[in-house]
């Protein structure tokens, strides 16, 4: 009995010593959090105002947040009377480590800052890089993500996209088609036909306008190249379509499409 007195009375007298500093300290942080709060949002929508991109909106908001936390934190130990410069000189130290530790993850988040800056592209452009072609569908502080044709993401990570070559395609591709027809064919009318089936064709952009015309004269047949302008989501669809239809509409108007032909002579003593 008498050792339970005794908790009793440390617990009353440590309540009397450090109660009202340990409620202090509490208040402090939750006002800190909400005061964080507060004005995290308020900084979002001013930066929101300015039209910032995503990622460096959401990276400032959450360092003013955190800033405000650290700052509350600080103010919660120092109530208890506890020396925070000590504390700031660990965590000085402490970072130096988490810096070295984590170089990787460092050099991902400067590079998204600088793609997010300097913007080589934007999400909804269809850029090639590394070997990956892709539409672009999210910049993040650390990695970018791309869609290919068959909805297939690929993840890269933004220390292997700074200093390397990247051709942007913008938001709208080329497409590179060829169309064979016979010397024998009426050139003039299969150009017809095939703008036709470009201008009837929903998905091909009508600005810029579609190259049509004769790229090469080949041995046993005339090359007429086909570039229309389409979105980069209507690429492979669009050139798919394109060739159905022209083969479509020159059997209709029989516009011979020729295979290749080789002439064969065989030589042999005549009897």
């Amino acid at each position: 009995m008498p050792a339970n007195i005794d908790y009793v009375n440390l617990l009353i007298d440590f309540v009397k010593a450090y109660g009202t500093k340990i409620f202090s300290a509490l208040v402090i942080l939750i006002v800190g959090y909400f005061v964080g709060r507060w004005i995290g949002k308020t900084f979002d929508k001013k930066l929101r105002s300015r039209e910032m991109e995503p990622p460096i909106r959401i990276l400032l908001v959450r360092v003013v947040h955190l800033v405000v936390i650290l700052l509350a934190l600080l103010l919660a130990v120092q109530n208890l009377g506890i020396e925070i410069m000590p504390i700031i000189a660990g965590l000085g130290v402490a970072g130096v480590g988490v810096g070295l530790a984590a170089q990787g993850v460092l050099s991902n988040a400067m590079a998204g800052l600088t793609i997010i800056f300097s913007k080589p592209y934007r999400v909804g452009e269809y850029i090639e890089l590394l070997g990956v072609y892709g539409e672009v569908v999210s910049i993040e502080l650390f990695s970018t993500t791309l869609i290919h044709a068959d909805h297939s993401r690929v993840i890269i990570p933004n220390r292997k996209i700074v200093g390397e070559i990247l051709h942007n395609y913008g938001s709208m591709r080329q497409c590179d088609l060829a169309v064979k027809v016979a010397y024998s064919a009426d050139i003039k009318r299969a150009i017809a036909v095939i703008n036709e089936v470009l201008k009837d064709n929903a998905m091909v952009l009508k600005e810029p306008e579609p190259l049509v015309g004769v790229s090469t004269l080949a041995d046993s047949s005339i090359l007429i190249a086909v570039k229309p302008w389409v979105a980069v989501k209507d690429f492979i669809e669009v050139q798919a379509a394109v060739y159905q239809e022209i083969i479509n509409r020159f059997r209709s108007e029989q516009i011979v499409m020729p295979l290749p032909q080789r002439e064969i002579r065989i030589l042999g003593n005549s009897h």
